[in-house]
């Protein structure tokens, strides 16, 4: 690690403003935080919510999605406390015609939950989920029965204490398992050089661990929605492990595994010219850490130099230069927006001071570089758990866009290589022309995909809707490389930039040597102004990313098993069609 010099002055001059570091820092904090919740006159209630079940708590509650952009205000929420109760406010919600849109930590970018504009008065329940439908029991000793509501963090701390573990996990252990369910939620792995995969343990996303979930849906015969559990060799079960909200799962079987101990080293020092150069470059590329480690991230700031990479090995004993660690987060410089970091974000957004992107990028370098040292967290080790969840909800609140490139194990540095290049040229080009669209950094992960046999249950299906969904054309693609690009939310000319990204990423990985599929919860389908717009992305190339067999089976299970769409929104109503 180099000791490179820190900007740490104070904004002066042209710097200042008064848009405080604490006005920020609160204004951040609200975006996402726990929801607003207003209890409901019970009269106002009787009359807009007539015959609603009894012994369910209704209130009026803010949505707010991760960094605010996704938001309403005053709409009508409640929080069932079992399965039997859930299925009494769906059938209600059947009846009088509204759609049910389940909510757990709202840490998500993409318009799943509700749509922009949503108005108070829509017809629209909020079902909370992270109340009460948060119970834990080992079904074995491989096997963990989870509500959808608990948080990641709870789950693995949970399994940590049971000597089991997953093999990645998402950073945030705030979000709730059915959220990163819906999802495919996924971390960074593959194995590495020698790794043989342990029994219960997978590379692909948390979906790939399901082995029964439990999920409100039509029940023709008896004319009403019912609880029904789905096993993972079950045909339907297909489309319900990645299910984008269009269904409501209440409770989940999970296939896991014994416990690793994991070792973290951070790196700061490598330039990313050697980091992503072009495959068959000697050197320290990112293919060379990925071989060796199986588990890495970069992480690289706007208009700096040197990414932040992190390396994960498996490591049974602590290194003698490791730090133990006992608890997750253990990044408090990333977790607490320091002081410049605050200022020139605030600054940007306030005074529209768009162009001090390039100081924003090095400021969080250097917070970064100099965090690692201050806090001895360059090289940490402990149970997994700790080491792979590390970001708290304190932490900067950007937008993101996202897609997982299909490719094989021996391309991702060409991936990686070429994604870069384009991403640094077009920076670059905008620069010069006074525009600055990004603030934040690239993030680059790598995963396996999903390969049910994972699952250790005979006859197991693969999620269809998953974006590790492996291609039936390419079996010989085996690992996804995720791309992300994270700005502060109305960064001009951010959406331009973005899809210029996006069909790049569409073009040069059409399905020939590669493929680009979008990651659900964050941002795709960009116009010039706007995302989540773009219709021929919508409706034509993201179905045709999985295929038209795949894309029609999963859209058909969903209106069979919820005819009424008493699950979704608009949104959902264009991707499906």
């Amino acid at each position: 690690m180099t000791d490179r010099s820190v900007h740490n002055s104070r904004p002066e001059g042209p710097f200042a403003s008064s848009w405080s570091r604490r006005g920020f820092l609160r204004s951040a904090a609200a975006l996402a935080a726990v929801p607003v919740l207003l209890p409901a006159d019970p009269a106002q209630a009787a009359e807009e919510l007539p015959e609603f079940p009894a012994g369910i708590a209704l209130y009026r509650s803010a949505y707010r999605n991760w960094v605010g952009e996704i938001t309403a205000d005053g709409l009508w929420a409640c929080a069932p406390a079992d399965t039997g109760q859930t299925v009494a406010v769906v059938n209600w919600a059947r009846r009088h015609g509204w759609r049910v849109r389940p909510r757990g930590s709202s840490h998500g970018w993409s318009p799943l939950t509700i749509t922009e504009g949503t108005p108070s008065d829509a017809p629209v329940l909020l079902v909370d989920t992270a109340a009460h439908l948060t119970g834990l029991a080992l079904e074995s000793g491989t096997s963990v029965r989870a509500g959808t509501g608990v948080t990641l963090e709870t789950l693995l701390t949970y399994l940590e204490e049971h000597g089991l573990g997953v093999t990645a996990a998402p950073a945030p252990g705030v979000l709730t398992l059915g959220g990163a369910l819906a999802i495919d939620a996924h971390g960074t792995a593959v194995p590495a050089e020698g790794e043989q995969r342990l029994p219960g343990q997978t590379y692909g996303s948390l979906s790939n661990r399901v082995l029964s979930l439990t999920a409100v849906v039509w029940d023709e015969d008896a004319g009403a929605y019912a609880a029904r559990t789905f096993r993972r060799d079950e045909p339907d079960c297909a489309a319900l492990l990645t299910h984008l909200g269009r269904v409501l799962v209440t409770e989940v079987v999970l296939r896991v595994g014994a416990n690793s101990d994991l070792r973290c080293v951070s790196r700061v020092d490598i330039p990313a010219g050697e980091l992503f150069a072009a495959p068959g470059t000697d050197g320290r590329t990112f293919a060379s850490f990925l071989e060796e480690s199986g588990r890495v991230e970069a992480i690289w700031f706007a208009f700096t130099e040197f990414p932040w990479l992190k390396v994960w090995s498996v490591s049974p004993t602590k290194p003698l230069t490791s730090r133990r660690v006992t608890r997750p987060y253990n990044y408090p410089f990333s977790d607490n927006i320091p002081t410049l970091v605050a200022d020139l974000a605030g600054r940007m957004v306030s005074d529209a001071a768009w162009y001090l992107a390039p100081v924003l990028g090095n400021a969080q370098y250097d917070t970064a570089a100099l965090g690692l040292v201050a806090t001895l967290s360059a090289d940490i080790w402990g149970p997994s758990k700790n080491t792979l969840l590390y970001l708290r909800p304190t932490t900067l609140r950007v937008t993101a866009n996202g897609y997982a490139v299909h490719t094989t194990r021996d391309q991702v540095q060409r991936v990686v290589s070429e994604f870069t290049a384009f991403y640094r040229q077009r920076l670059t080009a905008y620069a010069a022309q006074g525009r600055f669209p990004v603030n934040g950094s690239v993030e680059i992960r790598v995963t396996g995909l999903d390969d049910p046999a994972h699952a250790e249950l005979d006859g197991a299906r693969t999620p269809l809707l998953s974006a590790l969904r492996p291609s039936e054309e390419h079996p010989e693609w085996d690992t996804a490389v995720w791309l992300d690009i994270l700005t502060l939310p109305g960064t001009p000319h951010a959406e331009a930039f973005l899809r210029e990204i996006e069909r790049f990423l569409l073009d040069s990985h059409d399905g020939r040597h590669a493929l680009t599929r979008v990651e659900w919860s964050k941002g795709w389908a960009y116009t010039e102004e706007a995302v989540w717009q773009d219709e021929e992305v919508i409706g034509t190339t993201v179905p045709a990313s999985f295929g038209e067999t795949v894309w029609g089976q999963a859209a058909g299970t969903f209106d069979r098993l919820d005819p009424h769409r008493v699950f979704g929104n608009d949104f959902l109503d264009r991707l499906f069609g």
